[in-house]
């Protein structure tokens, strides 16, 4: 047994059975190990942001870890951005990353780098194997890392002479520590705020907090205190639909979240983080919560936050009795011509049971939340880190981890050409993926930002940097040469039909949304 075997069977007897992977010439003797391991799934990406995104993915949907095969430095910094936005949502992945044989490194050959330099900004969990006979042990000790409270991000790189060389068997993964709990005098501070302060208290949920079982304890909460309860701008994994408790998010965009967050005195956070700015703009303030705002943190990234809010909950003596009936926008179905409200009706109308919502419409879809309160349950995945071409990799893992559900992806076409690829892993692997491209032919977010920023009144050099219309990109086309059949819409009446047809047809399928 070489040590890519040691590896592979490290992986699959810890409960890493999925490895999402572009591979190179440092990696063959891993994937040659693959032929003769059994119980490890090999899924290919063309793109490593697209390998990243998807581990990223699996985990939001699995709560397990998967692996990723990447090809040395250059394979590594493709697959970063990605691994950002994965890192923000504490997804736990174990990466793999071939490297040149240790004797080979000195001579500074084209492909040579400092990987471990480059793996550390978005890894908790950072080793070079040494030799063969390590390389089961330090597999088995990513895998506890990813695997820990709160999940990580472990980098396990592998020169090539540790994969081919002599091994000698594979190592048993550490169990995974215990995890955290919370603080019961973090429930006594909150109680006594929601007790005396419930009207003019904010309970900032993600997370845990955003569970089905979660939220309806914040619901109890919220009815007996008064209280207000919001979401983060974004969340790893939402809980949403008919029989849900339904919360809006602080707004993205400055002027209108100051205005709903100014009457605050106190905030309590159930994971989350203090509200702040996404970017600085000149004049507008970074935090976002009014002056004098008292916080008090419930529960830590990680803890057991449905465990918390159970305990809030009784000290407060909340219960179902105190749940207020929440009213949601009628379901009908739009026509006439296409325009945010009409695009949102139709997703709205079109949202099966228990699908799986990944959210990078970024523009388009801020508005997508009212109306879709009242639509089928499902949860709804967003991209905690701000790194675009996150959607279409992310709905490739969600659909490798959950077979038996369908996955919606929305995106803007700006936003989907960063990993267009993953229609090609899509149709390969059969995956049960609705991609909708959102194309108004500009990236409208940043139009958004050069007022923000008050940069002036762009020139014709500037929108040329904004807009993407020359040429004009043909998603419908970009699908088809990738395996994927799509059409393109320009009502609601289309849209409404498109819908339907791709949800009820397993197996990928695309939506251009001509705007």
């Amino acid at each position: 047994m070489n040590g890519a075997e040691s590896l592979v069977r490290t992986l699959v007897a810890g409960g890493v059975d999925v490895c999402f992977t572009n591979p190179g010439t440092s990696e063959m003797h891993f994937v040659a190990a693959l032929d003769r391991v059994e119980g490890m799934r090999c899924v290919l990406g063309l793109f490593e942001g697209v390998v990243t995104g998807a581990a990223d993915g699996y985990f939001r949907m699995k709560g397990t870890p998967a692996s990723t095969l990447l090809h040395l430095g250059p394979g590594l910094a493709n697959g970063l951005a990605n691994l950002h936005n994965a890192k923000k949502a504490h997804s736990g992945i174990v990466n793999i990353v071939g490297q040149h044989a240790t004797y080979h490194i000195g001579y500074n050959a084209p492909l040579t780098s400092d990987i471990e330099g480059l793996a550390r900004p978005m890894s908790a969990w950072v080793k070079t194997s040494p030799d063969a006979k390590s390389v089961s042990a330090d597999g088995a000790a990513a895998i506890a890392a990813a695997k820990s409270a709160p999940p990580q991000i472990a980098t396990l790189i592998l020169p090539a002479d540790t994969a081919w060389n002599e091994a000698d068997g594979i190592a048993p993964v550490a169990a995974p520590g215990q995890r955290p709990g919370y603080s019961s005098e973090a429930v006594d501070t909150a109680a006594r705020v929601l007790h005396g302060h419930g009207a003019e208290t904010l309970l900032l949920v993600t997370n845990g907090g955003l569970t089905e079982q979660g939220l309806a304890l914040a619901q109890q909460i919220a009815g007996k205190t008064g209280c207000t309860v919001m979401g983060q701008t974004y969340h790893p994994r939402m809980a949403r639909g008919r029989g849900r408790f339904s919360i809006n998010r602080i707004p993205y965009v400055i002027e209108q979240a100051l205005p709903i967050l100014k009457n605050f005195r106190h905030i309590v956070l159930v994971e989350a983080s203090d509200p702040v700015a996404f970017f600085a703009y000149p004049n507008k303030p970074s935090i976002l919560k009014a002056d004098g705002c008292e916080v008090h943190r419930l529960t830590a990234w990680g803890e057991n936050s449905v465990a918390a809010l159970e305990a809030l909950a009784s000290g407060l003596g909340a219960g179902p009795k105190d749940v207020k009936p929440q009213q949601h926008p009628e379901l009908i179905k739009p026509t006439g011509a296409l325009n945010h409200t009409t695009i949102a009706q139709a997703i709205a109308c079109a949202i099966p049971e228990n699908a799986i919502v990944v959210d990078e419409s970024i523009t388009t879809g801020r508005g997508f939340f009212p109306p879709t309160a009242a639509a089928a349950p499902h949860d709804w995945l967003q991209n905690m880190g701000g790194s675009i071409g996150f959607s279409t990799p992310v709905a490739t893992g969600a659909a490798v981890a959950c077979p038996d559900r369908k996955v919606l992806c929305m995106v803007g076409d700006g936003s989907a050409m960063y990993t267009i690829q993953s229609l090609w892993t899509q149709a390969r692997e059969n995956l049960d993926v609705v991609t909708i491209v959102f194309a108004n032919r500009i990236y409208q977010i940043l139009r958004g930002e050069f007022d923000g920023v008050g940069a002036g009144e762009p020139g014709q050099r500037a929108l040329d940097m904004l807009r993407i219309d020359r040429p004009t990109i043909d998603f419908v086309a970009l699908a088809k040469g990738m395996g994927v059949a799509g059409r393109a819409v320009t009502t609601a009446d289309e849209f409404n039909a498109a819908l339907a047809e791709a949800i009820a047809e397993p197996g990928p399928r695309l939506i251009e949304v001509r705007m």
